[in-house]
């Protein structure tokens, strides 16, 4: 059995390893072996030589993301398991080998006991992003791992983790293919075509999270005005106009988004119904005189940090007090939040408190989350990262 650098936690800093939460703080720390480096495998013991788990070690407030509670060599094989039974999981979902969709999440960090990894599936393509070191070091036997589980139905492997590469360790070169050379992709979700740039794409390309959440929006969209904020590719837009919307307003700020949404229009056939409007969220809800049938409000996150909280606050209630200003009597106000810093509680709050400015009668329709392909760890509720409301304003 491999054996690997020790992290020892003080007296009874062990608890919350017993309760199976998979990160571990530095204030819990009491020594580390010497030479230990940002992204190396540790094993981690109790103040009483106990084995605890084995996970990757960083620098940072949390110094060890565990990825399994049992000693094991962490290998290829390890690997393989842990994409065999993400897969697994997937497959009871019933989005592989789905007749309408052929995108969906492979791997959600945590809620798959892999902190610190994603991998998203679009087609024949998979696209793997690292959000630790640990992770981004054991990108070649991931990619190992992915081919074996999918064999010859996976072409292309693209790795994306340059927000995880300090200066003395660029050397990892975290944007670069695994398999293939594929960077772009037309893939279908609940029989709509969306195109993918990997590397140009936030995120891995697409907002999958959203799956459930769009298709809820084309149910209530037939014949109605629509307006798309902070829209990207046009995922919310694409769904409303599959499910008849009179029209459709996209609104971003970024060119890119703009050229990928007018192209999604046009792969789906929708162009007649669909504007974009390059703008500034915010100066486009409080400048506009239209009114709308439907508002969707899905801004990137705020607070990334518990630090800009405060701040993100603000910008969530002053959002969601315009968006609730343009949607007609009896509209409805689709509205999120991804920021994990910010729960589901103190982001009811905040639109609460935005309702009020308003002075209009709103009730809560539906409350929403991440679809099943981004579980939710139940040892880890900071993995139910995306908040969502739907209102109705009269």
């Amino acid at each position: 059995m491999q054996t690997y650098p020790a992290v020892t936690l003080k007296p009874g800093k062990e608890r919350s390893i017993h309760l199976k939460h998979p990160w571990i703080f530095s204030g819990a720390i009491q020594s580390v072996e010497e030479n230990i480096r940002e992204g190396d495998l540790s094993e981690v013991y109790s103040s009483i030589g106990k084995y605890l788990g084995t996970g990757h070690y960083h620098e940072g407030s949390i110094k060890v993301r565990l990825i399994t509670f049992n000693r094991c060599n962490i290998d290829e094989s390890f690997w393989y398991q842990a994409i065999q039974d993400a897969l697994t999981v997937r497959k009871k979902t019933g989005l592989v080998d789905c007749p309408n969709t052929n995108v969906y999440r492979l791997i959600h960090g945590e809620g798959d006991n892999l902190p610190g990894l994603i991998a998203d599936i679009y087609s024949d393509c998979a696209v793997i992003q690292t959000h630790s070191m640990g992770m981004l070091r054991s990108a070649e036997e991931i990619g190992a791992g992915l081919r074996e589980v999918y064999g010859n139905r996976l072409h292309s492997i693209y790795l994306k983790g340059a927000d995880t590469v300090s200066d003395h360790d660029s050397v990892l070169n975290p944007e670069r293919f695994l398999l293939g050379n594929k960077t772009e992709t037309e893939v279908t979700e609940n029989n709509i075509t969306f195109y993918v740039n990997f590397p140009e794409g936030q995120k891995t390309g697409f907002f999958i999270d959203q799956r459930e959440n769009r298709k809820l929006l084309g149910f209530f969209a037939k014949g109605k005005k629509v307006l798309n904020t902070f829209s990207y590719s046009g995922g919310f837009s694409m769904y409303a106009l599959q499910g008849g919307a009179s029209e459709v307003h996209s609104v971003d700020s970024s060119a890119r988004a703009e050229n990928w949404c007018m192209k999604n229009a046009v792969l789906n056939h929708f162009n007649d119904r669909h504007g974009f409007f390059r703008s500034d969220a915010f100066d486009y809800l409080k400048k506009v005189n239209e009114t709308y049938d439907i508002v969707v409000l899905d801004p990137p996150a705020f607070a990334k940090h518990l630090s800009a909280v405060k701040n993100a606050l603000t910008g969530y209630r002053n959002l969601n007090t315009e968006g609730i200003k343009k949607v007609r009597k009896g509209g409805l106000v689709f509205t999120f939040s991804c920021s994990q810093a910010i729960d589901k509680e103190l982001f009811r709050k905040v639109v609460f408190q935005a309702a009020a400015q308003t002075n209009r009668k709103v009730r809560i329709l539906y409350q929403l989350s991440q679809g099943p392909d981004h579980p939710v760890n139940i040892f880890h509720p900071e993995g139910e990262y995306l908040k969502g409301l739907v209102l109705m304003a009269d």
